[in-house]
């Protein structure tokens, strides 16, 4: 074979070597990693815008302290002038009052649930007031031997200052009670717009929508005096409910009632007869057309006593003080009228009229 000339030699090898630099390379380039992600964030709050103001954290509520200055003595007078009221558990069985009701003259005799069944720590048998230099004594008598420091009832006194019927001032306790003076559970009221009779403050004026003793004047001993009136329970021989209060709530010559209520407790609402009709309200007295109660019970109120001044017999809600013209059977009481235990030893009942115009002791008479 005839070698090529040098010149021809030196083309392919030219040739070869360009070809040779086009052809692909048999290693593969490193791949260069694409770049790591960013590692999840957790996401911010969001701003508050600077317009917005943030709500100011709730202060607590202050504690308001009572520094008393006068407590009521330990050892009271309770006075001798009892104000006698109707007691209804000779009949209680019956689930019935024997008397004592005037529901048209805002007079109840309603120690019962609204099923009739009797509450005897609320069925007032007597009050008496007294006095001494600093306080005015109030000492509520019931038929229970002992009031329960828990019990749900609310004790009253209202304080009528001018004789017309219309309560001025109502002092007002609710539970629980101590067997020491205490003010935190008690009220004073008063009835500033004169309604607290309704219309008429010898009859029922139902419906009747007024506001009662709508003015708060001491609250648990908060007030323009903290020591202005006090309340305490078991204090005395009998299952008796005290109270103290100053005299500054009362003037020379005033009329005084007490009120036992573990129904609609609403001083708001006072008087309860002006409340309801009759037929609304119920009866206690089974010889009655509304019997049994209803809309109105577990409330007892007695007749006001007046102080200070003689009765014309004519006052509003004035309590009895003449002996009834029909005098039922008389039993005979071997003991002191006061005695609690001996008419009803004797199997017969306490009477007191509600007609009186002139103060009697009660009498033991037949059931």
């Amino acid at each position: 074979m005839k070698k090529p000339s040098r010149p021809v030699f030196l083309l392919l090898l030219a040739l070869t070597l360009i070809l040779a630099c086009n052809l692909p390379s048999s290693a593969s380039p490193t791949a260069v990693p694409p770049p790591s992600p960013p590692p999840s964030e957790i996401p911010s709050p969001t701003p508050v815008p600077p317009t917005a103001t943030l709500p100011p954290e709730a202060s607590p509520t202050p504690t308001i302290v009572v520094v008393h200055v006068l407590v009521p003595p330990e050892n009271v007078i309770t006075g001798v002038n009892y104000v006698y009221d109707v007691r209804s558990d000779t009949t209680a069985p019956e689930h019935r009052a024997p008397y004592g009701e005037a529901y048209k003259f805002n007079l109840f005799e309603r120690p019962f649930t609204q099923t009739m069944e009797y509450l005897p720590e609320m069925d007032i048998v007597s009050f008496r007031y007294s006095k001494d230099e600093n306080w005015r004594y109030i000492t509520i008598h019931t038929v229970s031997e002992s009031i329960p420091l828990d019990t749900t009832i609310a004790y009253g006194i209202e304080i009528d200052l001018d004789a017309d019927g219309y309560g001025d001032y109502l002092i007002w306790a609710r539970p629980p009670y101590t067997e020491t003076w205490e003010t935190v559970n008690v009220q004073v009221l008063a009835d500033k717009n004169h309604d607290t009779g309704g219309v008429s403050p010898t009859k029922s004026d139902a419906p009747f929508d007024g506001d009662g003793y709508e003015t708060l004047l001491f609250n648990g001993g908060v007030g323009d005096d903290p020591d202005l009136a006090w309340v305490r329970v078991n204090a005395g021989k009998w299952s008796e409910v005290q109270f103290a209060f100053k005299p500054s709530l009362l003037d020379g010559a005033f009329m005084l009632g007490v009120v036992a209520d573990a129904g609609l407790q609403d001083p708001g609402k006072f008087d309860y007869n002006d409340r309801f009709t009759e037929e609304e309200a119920g009866s206690p007295l089974t010889q009655s057309e509304f019997y049994p109660l209803g809309s109105l019970f577990s409330v007892d109120n007695t007749c006001r006593e007046a102080y200070g001044f003689i009765p014309n017999g004519f006052e509003p809600h004035l309590c009895p003080h003449e002996t009834p013209t029909a005098t039922p059977l008389v039993c005979t009481n071997p003991e002191q009228y006061h005695d609690k235990n001996s008419c009803e030893a004797a199997g017969c009942v306490w009477y007191v009229s509600p007609y009186q115009t002139h103060y009697t002791p009660p009498t033991c008479v037949a059931p």
